[in-house]
């Protein structure tokens, strides 16, 4: 869920409007808009035996972050990192506080009023949770910085060579070749393909398992898609940027992932252009 800079406030309002127009919605309540005043030292302990058994310890988080059908759950939504940059970014205190107070329906996340704690616990706890920004984040929370949204390399062969190459170094990087197709096709009628922008299609099944146990939106960028295009008197060799995808995503969890597919994706790239 990445942020909808290039919307006008008006126009992110009408959104919201529109979604709370949905039959079923509750009108929100309010909260206060300052920063919350609690106790930091109180909130961790109402922390660890409130939240940390979906939150993890230290925030970290459930393991994965969000809706996921990949794989077998006891709860239909996984509890997301509340250390993560991004959330605590994005999280003012009045949403934590309205959070805690109100629960989130659908959810595990029961209001903490209907549970038994106070306002002021509840202060203490966004109180707690917003510390997290004084700390330096875990490793895998890191931001990674990215070249581009998309890893480019000028191919000195022809696409039809170029190609071959691509399919060679995809063997060479032990994933398995699924197909390759022009960039039109089903689009135009057969025979009528535009073979100067053509895809290969490979994977490794078994890192492809792995990742999806960690957040199915790996589906974005996996399985791997090389596209081979001529433009501008020139072929390109052309994949995502598996960095940028870990940006938005704000899942600490794929950060390693991603990293390992980066280094994967430039290896057929630059092995393709040789």
């Amino acid at each position: 869920m990445p942020a909808f800079t290039q919307l006008a406030d008006a126009e992110l309002e009408s959104i919201i409007a529109h979604i709370r127009s949905w039959p079923g919605q509750k009108p929100p309540k309010t909260a206060p808009q300052d920063r919350i005043a609690g106790y930091v030292a109180h909130g961790q302990t109402l922390y660890t035996r409130h939240c940390a058994a979906c939150h993890g310890a230290h925030g970290e988080g459930g393991h994965g972050t969000g809706v996921t059908l990949s794989r077998p759950r006891s709860a239909p939504i996984l509890a997301p990192a509340l250390n993560n940059p991004g959330f605590l970014a994005a999280a003012s205190d009045t949403l934590i506080k309205t959070t805690l107070l109100n629960g989130r329906e659908g959810t595990p996340m029961r209001s903490f009023l209907k549970q038994g704690l106070k306002e002021r616990d509840i202060n203490d706890i966004v109180a707690y949770v917003r510390s997290f920004e004084q700390l330096s984040p875990p490793p895998g929370a890191r931001v990674l910085e990215s070249e581009s949204p998309v890893l480019v390399r000028v191919s000195p062969y022809s696409v039809e060579e170029t190609v071959e190459k691509v399919k060679t170094a995809v063997g060479a990087a032990n994933m398995r070749l699924i197909r390759v197709q022009t960039l039109d096709q089903g689009f135009v009628a057969d025979g009528k393909e535009n073979h100067d922008q053509t895809i290969v299609y490979s994977c490794d099944f078994s890192f492809l398992n792995e990742a999806l146990k960690v957040d199915p939106r790996v589906g974005l960028f996996l399985p791997c898609r090389v596209t081979v295009i001529r433009h501008a008197g020139k072929v390109q060799v052309m994949t995502i940027n598996p960095k940028r995808l870990s940006r938005i995503f704000n899942n600490a969890e794929l950060n390693d992932l991603c990293e390992q597919m980066y280094k994967v994706y430039v290896e057929i790239l630059e092995e393709s252009v040789l």
